[in-house]
This record gives C-alpha cells, structure tokens and sequence, in this order.
C-alpha cells in the first residue's frame, strides 16, 4: 500500500475529504502523516482525530526557507511517502523540495489553471465579472502553480455570488476531485514525464484529463 503526506496551513478540509475517501478504500494508500507550517492549524485536530501522527514546524526556528525545507524533508522522509500532497499549504516551496519530491508532488489549487495563479482567486474572479471558475489538480514544478494539470472541475458564477458563495462553490469540487486523483496515483495509473501528467499511459491535455474524451 502507497504512504502518502499531507502538508496544510489552515482548516485542512481538503484533508478531511483524503481522510474519509481512505476510509471508504478510495484511495488505497495509507496516510502516515500530516504536516503544517502552523501550530494553531485545524487541519492537525483533524489529523488527530483520525490517528494521523500531525506535526507542525514554525519558520521562526530556522534562518531561511531552504534551511526550513530541508528540516521538513528530513521529517517527511522518515514516514518514507510515495506521495507527497499539498492540501492548503501556504509556503511557496525551494526548488530543493520541488525536485526532491518532483513526480510525486501534487496541488490542489483554486482556479481554471494557467488563469489566477497565486492567492485570492475566489475575488478576482468575481472583480473580472467571470462566468465560469473551478479548481485545478495539478503536479508541482518550480513554477508557482504552472505544473501539468491533471483534472480540472469547474463551477459557474451566478450574478450577486459573494467570496463565501463562490469558496463553498469550488470546496465541493475539490473535495470530490482530489480524492479521485491520489487514488490514480496511488494505482499507479498517474504519472508525470518530462512536464506532462499521463493517465493511463496516455498524455493528458493542458487542461488536464477531459471525462467526454
């Protein structure tokens, strides 16, 4: 069975949805760990309550980012993961994590992928008047959020939609589809050569994999 880690910042309901799609054998993996760049993190009760061993690091410990990314490696590496999932993690990455993990790195990131990447997504959307939003699933390059897509779910924009509504919106999506993503990987059906995702030993488009193909 596949050892997965976690890394969040916040609440971790991405987590949550992980939790309970391997307990339900959607995903046939065993998640050994959860991680966070913050103590006060509910993502850790979460992960607690569950039986997840949780830790959490502070950035005020060590000098810089890549002294921090080292010690989260170490830490990482003692659970031995196959998979490594950023679920609301925070902290942009050094290039040494990135490659470390690279092929099994994935995020989860809340826009229709190459548009908004970075924060605040949810209101730049509703700022630009957009019909349409979702929520990309994607590999981890040294390119902030610019990784191959692997599975995209989108969203409509109602006239009147608040941050809140919109946020509520694409959870929904997310927690159906990152579930679904870490169980191809864990099956060995998901993988990443050169800078494309491949599902099924098929290249998957920019937009990543499309259910009507």
């Amino acid at each position: 069975m596949k050892n997965i880690v976690v890394l969040i910042s916040g609440s971790g309901s991405n987590l949550q949805a992980i939790i309970d799609a391997c307990g339900r054998k959607q995903i046939n993996g065993t998640l050994r760990a959860v991680f966070s760049n913050k103590a006060d993190a509910f993502g850790l009760e979460r992960a607690r309550a569950a039986g997840i061993p949780a830790h959490a690091l502070a950035q005020s410990q060590f000098a810089d980012r890549e002294a921090f990314d080292r010690q989260l490696m170490h830490e990482i590496d003692a659970y031995a993961p196959d998979l490594v999932v950023l679920a609301g993690y925070m902290r942009i990455l050094s290039p040494a994590f990135v490659s470390h993990y690279q092929g099994r790195l994935l995020n989860i990131h809340p826009s229709l992928l190459p548009k908004y990447p970075g924060l605040h997504t949810h209101r730049q959307v509703l700022e630009n008047g957009d019909e349409e939003h979702g929520t990309s699933v994607h590999f981890v390059t040294d390119e902030l959020d610019g990784g191959p897509v692997i599975l995209q779910a989108k969203v409509p924009v109602f006239a009147g939609d608040s941050e809140e509504e919109v946020t509520a919106r694409v959870q929904t999506q997310e927690h159906a589809i990152y579930p679904l993503v870490i169980s191809w990987f864990v099956e060995g059906r998901l993988r990443m050569v050169g800078n494309h995702a491949w599902l099924d030993e098929r290249q998957l488009p920019p937009q990543g994999y499309a259910a009507e193909e």
